[in-house]
């Protein structure tokens, strides 16, 4: 049911835009593409400057950064279970 109603709604859209550009000819079609993606390109790199510059401002969110606290550990083992031995023969 959902699919059908889907699937009516992309065909209409479809046929709206061959009627509205299929008037345009080749050339007209390329310059719109062009327009479009020059727009598009413009509004991107406006978006990712303007991000990198509020990054840092106060009226952007700031971070905060907390330091790690140390893991307080339990020892209730008293002895290494490995014995290491400080003779090393180096001859």
């Amino acid at each position: 049911m959902i699919n059908k109603k889907l699937t009516a709604i992309g065909d209409w859209m479809e046929d709206g835009l061959r009627s509205l550009f299929g008037r345009i000819t080749p050339d007209g079609r390329i310059t719109i593409i062009l327009i479009m993606l020059f727009v598009f390109s413009a509004g991107s790199i406006y978006m990712t400057v303007s991000s990198i510059y509020n990054m840092g401002k106060k009226n952007g969110r700031q971070m905060e950064i907390e330091h790690i606290k140390r893991l307080e550990l339990e020892h209730t083992q008293k002895a290494d279970s490995v014995k290491q031995s400080n003779k090393f023969n180096y001859e």
